[in-house]
């Protein structure tokens, strides 16, 4: 038997499962390395990713994001009707995925001179701290109500409260 060890293992990081699924993603995809890519910061909060896409044209690339997963992906077709005597320029199907923090949005994407460009923007985040209050029962879950029960003391009847 093997015992798998994590970073979120910790009683601390309650409800971090997915950063660890979203760790395994990245190793399996980082080693490759089509189509090369650039990571740069256009402004204080701006990002843009360029592809090296030589070949594709805009029908050929497809390019979407779901749930914080940014996902590029390229395909050719193969029905133009050329011969090539050598093909030197890769024509290889591609998907390229990045994993986006909370708060970066994609703006669009552009394509020249055979570069993918995606541009982002990190949003700030609205402050989410909230007050919580504490009353004297037990808080309860998954929709639970509190049947909590009380003796008369005078009867011995129960009552609910």
């Amino acid at each position: 038997m093997t015992t798998r060890l994590s970073l979120f293992d910790s009683p601390m990081f309650l409800g971090f499962d997915h950063f660890e699924e979203t760790i395994n993603r990245l190793r399996k995809s980082a080693s490759d390395g089509y189509p090369p890519y650039n990571i740069e910061q256009t402004h204080e909060n701006g990002l843009r990713i360029t592809l090296a896409v030589a070949g594709f044209t805009m029908n050929d690339l497809e390019v979407e994001v779901e749930k914080n997963q940014l996902t590029i992906r390229g395909r050719q077709s193969e029905e133009d009707g050329r011969v090539y005597l050598h093909r030197g320029i890769a024509a290889r199907q591609f998907q390229r995925s990045f994993v986006l923090a909370d708060g970066i949005e994609v703006l669009g994407a552009s394509i020249d001179n055979g570069l993918l460009h995606i541009d982002m923007e990190r949003q700030e985040p609205e402050s989410s701290a909230r007050k919580i209050e504490i009353s004297g029962k037990p808080a309860l879950t998954n929709g639970q109500t509190s049947t909590a029960q009380a003796i008369d003391v005078e009867t011995g009847d129960n009552k609910k409260s």
